[in-house]
């Protein structure tokens, strides 16, 4: 497993370290490097923005101190939605984003954080690390001067806060609806008008009537926010969202330029990052619903005829897509392929055993 293969490098080179670590550091072989790392989101959004956090610290750990990146929250070097470019033209080293921000670029970007009716977060994580799937990002990525590492993801997302409630199909039509990637292009097959903002621009537009729905997490974050002051019907599930990861950007150059201790270091970093903050959420999520549901907030589950009709626009999307991207195309039918594959097995094993355990507590 690679995640392995990370963590048995990096306690080689902490052990090699504690013999040869005066006579290499002297002589000049692992030298001392600074970065900046600029992430689209606040640091009140202490999971996504802790998952960096913590990797940030543990690279200067794993490197004796030599290796130390600055971390910077939205807006502290560039605006949220303009980290990727930054990483681009060499602003910065690196940025922490949603790659299905950056769709306008090529809807290839989409596969980097979540697609429509995608993967789950096992699913997921089973693509980018032994399925193929960060090979496949990287080489796209390859294009824009970027190397790619997952650092974060967030479990199975909610579908966020409406002002009012979504009965049929028709209800959709005219919302303007704070959501971000491939999932507001489904939407608007069935009229929704997507809007894109970031994370600090959703509790104001939706409390002045700029928009009549946001999604953004889950509970914990959405919590954090305050948006169920502004809109009380709290809807599930968030299809466009079965997991979605949070990349770390690094401009290729400067991924090149690192000693390979150091890039073993970064890797090893990250693949805790990821790993962490599904747990994190995983820990935060309950207790925030539990409160959020307290607290006069209206759990309602999408309609059937609502996700069915999402479903097809959803297929008629990638279809479409296809067509216009070589690289979404390419991806798209190692994915598919890969996703096909992942329900195949979870009917027999993860969905059984969730369903009858959730009806268990349905019955005590």
């Amino acid at each position: 497993m690679q995640r392995r293969k990370f963590i048995t490098r990096a306690a080689i080179g902490s052990a090699a370290a504690g013999t040869l670590a005066a006579p290499a550091l002297a002589q000049g072989q692992h030298p001392e490097i600074r970065w900046r790392l600029a992430s689209s989101y606040p640091k009140t959004l202490d999971t996504i923005y802790g998952a960096v956090d913590l990797a940030v610290k543990r690279v200067a750990e794993l490197t004796d101190g030599r290796f130390k990146i600055s971390l910077h929250a939205a807006g502290e070097l560039v605006p949220p939605l303009q980290v990727l470019d930054a990483v681009m033209d060499g602003t910065v080293e690196a940025g922490h984003s949603a790659s299905y921000f950056y769709i306008g670029r090529d809807p290839a970007f989409g596969f980097g954080t979540a697609m429509p009716f995608g993967l789950n977060t096992r699913g997921q994580n089973a693509w980018l690390y032994e399925g193929g799937g960060n090979d496949l990002l990287n080489e796209f990525y390859a294009g824009f001067g970027l190397y790619h590492l997952p650092i974060g993801n967030t479990g199975a997302q909610m579908a966020g806060w409406y002002r009012k409630e979504i009965k049929t199909v028709e209800d959709l039509k005219g919302l303007k609806f704070r959501i971000g990637g491939l999932g507001g292009m489904v939407l608007s097959k069935l009229g929704v008008v997507p809007q894109q903002l970031a994370a600090g621009d959703l509790y104001p537009s939706l409390e002045k009537g700029v928009i009549d729905a946001a999604e953004f997490v889950g509970p914990y974050d959405d919590e954090k926010l305050g948006l169920h002051k502004v809109a009380k019907f709290y809807y599930y599930p968030g299809w466009w969202e079965g997991s979605a990861t949070l990349p770390l950007f690094i401009n290729q150059k400067a991924w090149a330029s690192l000693p390979p201790m150091y890039q073993a270091a970064v890797k090893a970093a990250a693949a805790e990052a990821n790993q962490w903050s599904t747990a994190k959420y995983d820990i935060g999520n309950p207790a925030a619903l539990k409160r959020l549901v307290s607290g006069g907030a209206q759990l309602r589950a999408f309609p059937k005829a609502v996700m069915d009709a999402s479903f097809t626009a959803a297929g008629q999307l990638y279809t479409e897509l296809a067509e216009k991207s070589p690289a979404f195309k390419k991806i798209h039918a190692h994915w598919a392929k890969f996703r096909d594959e992942q329900l195949l097995w979870q009917q027999f094993c993860e969905q059984p055993f969730d369903t009858y355990m959730a009806s268990t507590r349905r019955r005590s």
